[in-house]
């Protein structure tokens, strides 16, 4: 029989494994337990590892405006298999990915209007483009193209 206290917490938001089996053993569980009711939840069809990847992705993607690498990061900090990183990454469009990505670089560029150093201006602009988590290939054309039109 699942816990109630951990069917509500799974059925608040999506959750990954790592996650449920954490609050599981702060909620007194023991290492039995704990794997049975994950069993359990998985069966239910409560708790599933790529509709959580799914929605992690296109979350951190619409809201945060998150890069690929970042979101990996953050799956694989959370314990999630790479086959669900990967179908949690195909929620993200790659044409809008490039747009979005390039407006990013444009209003950066537009704040850091006022720096003289061009090379200074490049390097603040490539630090918060790969702090966003987009792939370097990506960050480098984007800054071209930001530093025409600016």
């Amino acid at each position: 029989m699942i816990d109630p206290a951990i069917l509500h917490y799974c059925k608040y938001q999506e959750r990954c494994h790592s996650e449920v089996r954490n609050k599981l053993y702060e909620l007194g569980f023991g290492k039995t337990d704990v794997e049975y009711q994950i069993s359990e939840l998985i069966s239910a069809g409560v708790l599933n590892e790529e509709r959580f990847a799914r929605a992690f992705a296109r979350g951190k993607w619409r809201m945060l405006k998150w890069g690929r690498v970042k979101i990996t990061q953050q799956l694989k900090a959370k314990k999630v298999s790479d086959y669900c990183i990967k179908k949690g990454l195909s929620e993200i469009d790659g044409e809008e990915y490039e747009a979005i990505l390039m407006k990013i670089a444009e209003k950066k560029a537009e704040e850091l209007k006022k720096e003289r150093n061009i090379r200074a201006k490049m390097a603040k602009m490539h630090r918060f483009l790969l702090q966003k988590g987009y792939e370097q290939d990506l960050v480098k054309y984007a800054l071209e193209i930001a530093l025409k039109q600016n």
